[in-house]
């Protein structure tokens, strides 16, 4: 039975910023993340038809393990507040948006200082396959498995010229190994997170480190070692970045043993609270977009 796994922040965000803002509920509410969020999973269950869906949700975006590790972990990212940078309009519409999914049927599942990568690589771990992981965040290409059949959706160009992200996809962008893409990650660093990487290092070096190396700890080890199979430049920056090399893996893997509930994810028509699903789109003016879900839901 094939799983669709939403990373829900990074849909709701593409759908805020990809639909108008003028879009407005009856009582003059911002409902554009909403409407866009909806007409996303239409899409998407006509495109993949899943069996089951899970809408995975951030316990927490700074995950207290990860700050405490590395305090500058997406520091980048909070406001004068001390919260997630985010737009004004946007927030209200999360509780919404939630509701919506409920009235649908769709599992949610957040857990306290966990990120909703976490959860996602969790169920996409203990859970059969086929996986479809729908994100926009290239984080998530570590969990691609082809043997089990866990692909990730990459929505970096839309969702109607996403990537369909594979081990060989991988490969061919990065010029690495598909499996390593972890390792490569911990290398180069992502600015986006505020993770420096091992200094010194680019996405090039990087590439040609993990061509060599499965893990963190064999790379650290070459380089104190002299190992001709990295060059005496590449040697002296991995030494010199040996502290953040060996939290980088905590820091980037994403977390597998996260206690997710032993939830019912089946997508089922007769799930849906057709009653509360009509008061919200009469309420929200949610109109075409709740239809369209509907009738991609029907077919269940």
């Amino acid at each position: 039975m094939s799983l669709l796994l939403l990373d829900s922040a990074s849909l709701w965000y593409r759908a805020y910023f990809g639909m108008p803002d003028t879009l407005l509920s009856p009582d003059g509410l911002p409902i554009n993340a909403v409407k866009g969020f909806l007409d996303m999973s239409a899409r998407l269950i006509n495109q993949y038809e899943p069996k089951r869906l899970i809408a995975c949700l951030e316990g927490d975006w700074r995950p207290s393990w990860r700050v405490d590790l590395f305090p500058g972990y997406k520091a980048n990212r909070i406001d004068e507040s001390g919260e997630e940078e985010e737009p004004d309009t946007l927030a209200p519409q999360i509780p919404i948006l939630l509701e919506v999914l409920d009235a649908f049927g769709f599992q949610s599942v957040g857990v306290d200082d966990y990120e909703a990568d976490d959860v996602i690589a969790t169920f996409s771990k203990s859970e059969s396959g086929p996986i479809r992981i729908v994100s926009g965040d290239r984080d998530l290409f570590q969990l691609v498995d082809d043997k089990r059949d866990v692909k990730v959706v990459y929505l970096a160009k839309g969702l109607s010229n996403h990537d369909l992200v594979d081990l060989n996809w991988i490969q061919n962008k990065y010029q690495i190994p598909g499996d390593r893409y972890a390792l490569f990650a911990m290398i180069r660093g992502d600015a986006s997170d505020g993770l420096p990487g091992l200094k010194g290092i680019g996405e090039k070096g990087a590439a040609t480190i993990v061509h060599h190396f499965d893990n963190m700890q064999e790379v650290v080890s070459a380089a104190e070692s002299g190992s001709d199979l990295l060059t005496p430049n590449l040697r002296k920056k991995i030494i010199e970045s040996k502290k953040y090399a060996k939290i980088a893996p905590t820091l980037v893997n994403c977390a597998i043993d996260v206690s997710v509930p032993n939830i019912n994810s089946e997508l089922k028509k007769s799930n849906i609270n057709s009653s509360s699903i009509k008061s919200l789109q009469d309420k929200y003016g949610l109109g075409a977009s709740v239809d369209r879900l509907l009738a991609a839901l029907d077919k269940y």
